[in-house]
């Protein structure tokens, strides 16, 4: 007979198998719709309860009192099954889902919880599992189940109403989240990290709406008229951008002999977590006075875009320079680059749509999922105010919310050595 184990290994194969097919056959994501213009001035944000959860005599608990956590409510449904309500800051709002809790028990069990969301919401980000709250893993496929899923391919209507795990808890803490966490601790103790090369500084540029600092690194030197601006996370859960980012500015900062060539010809600012409020009170989308930041780059309501702004200009003005590049990392329903229409020439023409060909040309089997844009007034997106205030060459990099841990950080290597190359031919 076959062995249980045996088994479940033909099934992880099958399933595997199925899902290649799937992505070969699906259509490929066609981007999100024209950007609305909206007022940005703050709007009421709903206070998230912070503490443990503990609704039953079966000594289960759960906790949503850290950095980043999420769980708004919590029910036992029967014997053996939980139902964990999530809802957003406010309304209304991007589908983004987020949600982050512990989980223990005093003896060792085996439960249910279910994922429910308030009205018109659904389900969007796969679990992920952790031990510690730094190291995490995707939920086993076999202990998921999704309900009332929709039969598109991407975006609200290809979501489940609710989800349902089968976990198994015990004295150990065990931690869900929608993605892997990464607090404004974590992104400052990454900045610290890399600030301890000589060539790379960190300093605070101002302070978020509940005070939280602003910081940003530059790489190369301080002077230097040619500049490059880089950010990332101005949406809570957009975590799969942030890694890429990550690598991406890993790869400038780094030892070899191109990065080191690339210093010393142009500087790169960076701010790594535009939204550090959002991303601590584990926010679906908005900032803490309610409101999407990517929307307030016209507007200038917030002191998260405000700092940014003020801080390009202030380089500008200090080092009589430019800004030649300016890219914005994000998450969505899977990778795709949204670019300027090629009617916008900036500080260096055609050095967007020559890097996006040399990543493609580097990556065998790759095909660059590009989106120009032929709107930019208002500027209202951090895109276009990098290109119309400063003519810096710009987009907005996403990354699939579950694309390849591994793939995402080798892109965000490729797409940094590949533009240092060409921005250095171009001087």
């Amino acid at each position: 007979m076959i062995s249980i184990q045996l088994k479940r290994f033909f099934v992880i194969i099958v399933s595997s198998l199925t899902v290649l097919v799937l992505n070969a056959q699906s259509k490929k994501y066609q981007g999100q719709a024209p950007i609305t213009i909206v007022s940005t001035e703050s709007k009421p944000v709903q206070k998230q309860w912070k503490g443990i959860f503990d609704v039953s005599d079966d000594q289960v608990y759960f906790s949503n009192d850290f950095d980043g956590g999420r769980l708004n409510g919590l029910i036992k449904t029967n014997d053996s099954t939980y139902t964990a309500l999530i809802t957003s800051e406010n309304t209304p709002v991007n589908m983004s889902p987020w949600y982050a809790f512990k989980v223990w028990s005093k003896e060792p069990k085996i439960i249910n919880l279910i994922l429910a969301y308030q009205d018109k919401a659904k389900h969007r980000y796969y679990p992920k599992l952790s031990n510690d709250g730094i190291n995490w893993k995707q939920l086993d496929s076999m202990s998921y189940i999704e309900y009332e899923k929709g039969d598109e391919d991407f975006g609200i209507n290809s979501l489940p109403i609710r989800v349902q795990m089968r976990l198994e808890t015990s004295q150990d803490t065990m931690w869900i989240a929608s993605q892997e966490l990464q607090t404004s601790k974590h992104v400052s103790e990454w900045s610290e990290t890399l600030a301890k090369e000589k060539y790379i500084h960190k300093k605070e540029i101002g302070r978020s709406r509940e005070h939280r600092p602003m910081e940003a690194l530059t790489i190369g030197k301080n002077k230097t008229k040619r500049m490059v601006m880089v950010i990332s996370r101005q949406h809570p859960p957009e975590v799969t951008g942030y890694l890429a980012m990550k690598s991406f500015v890993e790869t400038i900062g780094g030892d070899t002999k191109l990065a080191k060539r690339f210093r010393r010809k142009f500087t790169t600012y960076v701010v790594p977590l535009m939204n550090p409020d959002g991303v601590d009170k584990g926010h679906w989308r908005h900032n803490a006075g309610g409101v999407d930041l990517n929307r307030d780059w016209a507007q200038f309501n917030h002191p998260e875009t405000r700092a940014v702004r003020d801080f390009m200009a202030q380089r500008v003005k200090e080092t009589n320079g430019k800004f030649y590049f300016g890219i914005d990392f994000h998450s969505t329903w899977d990778d795709i680059y949204y670019t300027l229409d090629k009617q916008f020439i900036g500080n260096m023409p055609g050095l967007v749509p020559d890097w996006l060909t040399a990543i493609k040309s580097e990556m065998k089997g790759y095909d660059p999922n590009i989106r120009p844009s032929d709107k930019i007034e208002p500027t209202a997106v951090s895109r276009n105010f990098f290109f119309v205030a400063h003519g810096a060459e710009a987009l907005v990099f996403e990354i699939g919310d579950e694309t390849d841990r591994g793939f995402i950080k080798e892109k965000g290597r490729i797409s940094a050595e590949n533009l240092m190359r060409l921005m250095l031919d171009r001087l």
